[in-house]
């Protein structure tokens, strides 16, 4: 689909430019003073471990440090008390599909030139963490993402753990980016991304043939796990994309762009699935980014209404309001095959569970309209809509995701030894999806942000913004 694929890109394009946005640390600074051990006390567990679904009831949970340290143990004598009374303890959330924010340079290429346009890293990750959103998969990634992960690392940033993913397309090598269109130029570009520090590469929708295979072939050679789209020119033989070591689709969309001009059936899910169940390769549904997308095709009130758009950006709150190329491109034949996305990715959630392929929740985070971290919320809703039941849609943004990402035995689930990366919930999501943002507060590596922390960062960062609101125009984006 060109509108929505070129849009794509230019979205993953704009999450790389940054602006200056100087919200107080005031939180990060309280944070680094606090007792490094706690327990949580009478608190409903819900383990999300593959042998043990069941709640633990009442129970109590020490952190210590940055990890678990027991369920129902001994309880040390310095901890500090937290009430989980009527309250749930679930693994923190992961995004499998995000696009974050970084420095970049906006005018061009010089010798000594660096970064013209500057994130403050706290502002871009603090809707994660106040979503309860622990861990993020970067489907754009650069060296400023690197960066990124490593402020948090240093404490320097209350943020989520990242794992990032380069990208490699093919087409125009006028376009920029790492692009290729043969198979040595391929196996070259997978080696030097091992060589600069990524484990996982994505594959785009221009690649041909023959590099997308070299790409993939060469990764598995090199140990790095591969992402991505379904490249155009396997359409009319899909079949052919499903090769070893292509282990993850990023939407769901990128089956239904394969038959794109035909109609869309419960039958082509089930092939779909079938072909991915053969070859070992999971999906990541994708479903919020259509939603949003048609909702702006139908009308801008879908951005300027929205609660979380006070969290934006203020030059990308600009964009999505004033240049928004879903509206721009309106038409009653967009708004038709957008529907028809909708219900057809619907029925692929529910052949791909029938089949047994493994999906994980993620949002596309950075695409207009995709606010980070709430819309990992608005996705989970919409899988138990599709058809998982709930304790599925839970696991697919905890337990699956880390297994994918090879991070099992550091997240993913509530058990010792495990660190500490959970949500603290009011109200029990088995029950009900939507409970999953009643948010009480969330353990990020140990640290407790409590609900009043989480609702100050957020403050901030919104109070910021506003402030902002004339100084960032997206038209004005190459003076900057």
């Amino acid at each position: 689909m060109n509108y929505i694929l070129k849009n794509l890109l230019i979205v993953i394009a704009i999450s790389l430019w940054g602006c200056a946005n100087q919200t107080s640390n005031n939180v990060l600074k309280e944070n680094k003073h606090e007792p490094n051990t706690y327990v949580v006390k009478n608190v409903n567990v819900i383990p999300m471990t593959e042998s043990n679904f069941e709640v633990i009831k009442n129970a109590s949970v020490v952190i210590k440090g940055q990890k678990i340290f027991s369920i129902n143990g001994q309880t040390p004598s310095n901890s500090k008390v937290i009430d989980g009374t009527g309250k749930w303890l679930i693994p923190g959330l992961i995004d499998m599909h995000v696009h974050t924010n970084a420095d970049l340079n906006f005018k061009g290429n010089s010798p000594t030139q660096g970064a013209t346009f500057f994130m403050d890293t706290q502002d871009v990750m603090t809707t994660y963490i106040a979503n309860g959103v622990t861990t993020i998969f970067e489907l754009g990634g650069r060296v400023e993402h690197f960066g990124q992960r490593n402020e948090v690392a240093k404490g320097k940033v209350i943020g989520p753990r990242m794992a990032i993913a380069a990208m490699i397309n093919g087409g125009d090598t006028n376009n920029g980016g790492r692009t290729v269109n043969n198979s040595s130029d391929a196996k070259q570009a997978v080696r030097s991304l091992k060589a600069e520090g990524y484990n996982f590469i994505k594959a785009y929708s221009d690649l041909n043939i023959e590099a997308f295979q070299a790409v993939v072939e060469e990764a598995q050679k090199q140990g790095l796990k591969v992402v991505g789209h379904i490249p155009d020119a396997f359409k009319g033989k899909t079949e052919e994309a499903f090769v070893p070591n292509f282990g993850l689709v990023a939407h769901a969309e990128e089956f239904s762009k394969q038959i794109r001009k035909q109609e869309k059936t419960k039958e082509d899910a089930e092939r779909f699935a079938q072909l991915s169940k053969n070859n070992n390769t999971w999906l990541i549904p994708n479903l919020i980014a259509i939603v949003k997308i048609k909702e702006q095709v139908q009308s801008l009130d879908s951005i300027s209404s929205m609660e979380a758009l006070k969290y934006v950006h203020p030059l990308l709150q600009d964009k999505w309001l004033n240049s928004n190329n879903y509206h721009k491109h309106s038409s009653s034949e967009f708004l038709k095959y957008l529907n028809d996305l909708i219900v057809f990715h619907k029925e692929m959630v529910v052949a791909f569970k029938d089949a047994g392929v493994p999906m994980l929740a993620g949002s596309d985070a950075g695409v207009s309209g995709v606010v980070t971290g709430f819309a990992l919320h608005d996705e989970l809703e919409l899988l138990v809509d599709a058809g998982l039941t709930t304790g599925e849609a839970l696991t697919s943004a905890t337990r699956l995701p880390a297994k994918w990402l090879e991070i099992s035995e550091k997240v993913g689930t509530v058990e010792v030894g495990k660190y500490a990366d959970l949500l603290l919930l009011d109200a029990n999501p088995l029950s009900n999806i939507k409970n999953t943002r009643k948010i009480n507060g969330v353990f990020v590596n140990g640290r407790w942000l409590n609900r009043d922390a989480i609702n100050k960062m957020l403050s901030e960062l919104a109070d910021w913004n506003t402030l902002n609101k004339e100084v960032y125009k997206w038209k004005n984006r190459r003076k900057y």
